[in-house]
């Protein structure tokens, strides 16, 4: 399966590093041609020349209508088409209480966290809709799954972002359109490199293993391909388990000596 996406042309958005430079590294493995749009210039500059003739850098604030426009057509003018958008672009917030926060930061991660999804995935549909349809795979979090406390702004846009992608499946499905989220989680990246990632993992992964970009971009390219082609409107948590429930423990104080009869 070498080729899934063989004739197809993609752009990712926050593209030049982390998660979405695997996504763009697998999409190129796998036959797409693929703008990488990103705010930062050098490492994106420098990811597109590695990557050869299959990817060309765009300069994109997600939060900027027309620089999104403007990477939408460089798919288009560059590579002759747009099949596929991943919506990656995204930050972080501070680590405050909510009784604390003063919300200085809420205008500019709402704008890139949501904004730029809602004008990531409009754009790149406009151009589907009159060519046969695509792909949009929105990239939110756990943290828009499952409640914790401060980064209050940060989950609420990625709680967004999952009924936004739910809506837009539905809006877009006459376009043969579909919309899916990722929600990664525990992935050693930039936007969490303060965090103690396996001390987070003992206490709510089930599955002992530190995940890597690689796996949120093979959930990518599923998503993009013509294998997910009757799927839209989900949300694919890649997480170790953890929005299904935190690790098992010894329970024997509380539960009793388990039954090892034969049943």
């Amino acid at each position: 399966m070498g080729d899934e996406l063989a004739g197809k042309v993609a752009v990712v958005t926050g593209g030049a590093s982390g998660l979405g430079r695997g996504m763009v590294e697998r999409f190129v493995a796998a036959g797409a041609a693929v703008v990488i749009a990103d705010v930062n210039e050098e490492r994106g500059e420098a990811l597109a020349e590695e990557l050869g003739d299959a990817a060309a850098f765009r300069a994109t604030d997600v939060a900027d209508a027309d620089q999104v426009q403007a990477a939408v057509d460089t798919a288009v003018d560059r590579f002759g088409g747009l099949h596929v958008i991943v919506n990656n672009a995204g930050i972080g917030s501070a680590q405050r209480r909510f009784l604390r926060d003063d919300f200085r930061d809420f205008e500019r991660i709402t704008r890139v966290n949501l904004l730029g999804v809602m004008l990531g995935s409009q754009r790149a549909a406009r151009h589907m809709a009159d060519h046969g349809g695509g792909s949009i795979v929105n990239i939110t979090s756990i943290g828009g799954i499952n409640a914790g406390p401060a980064l209050v702004t940060y989950r609420a846009t990625k709680a967004a972002v999952i009924h936004l992608t739910r809506s837009i499946a539905i809006d877009l499905a006459e376009h043969s359109i579909r919309a899916n989220c990722i929600a990664p989680a525990h992935i050693a990246t930039g936007i969490n490199t303060g965090y103690d990632q396996w001390s987070i993992i003992r206490l709510m992964q089930p599955l002992q293993r530190q995940a890597s970009p690689a796996d949120v971009a093979e959930a990518a390219l599923y998503l993009a391909s013509d294998r997910a082609a009757q799927v839209t409107g989900i949300v694919l948590p890649v997480d170790g388990g953890t929005t299904a429930g935190p690790p098992v423990r010894d329970l024997s104080g509380v539960m009793g000596q388990p039954d090892t009869k034969a049943r």
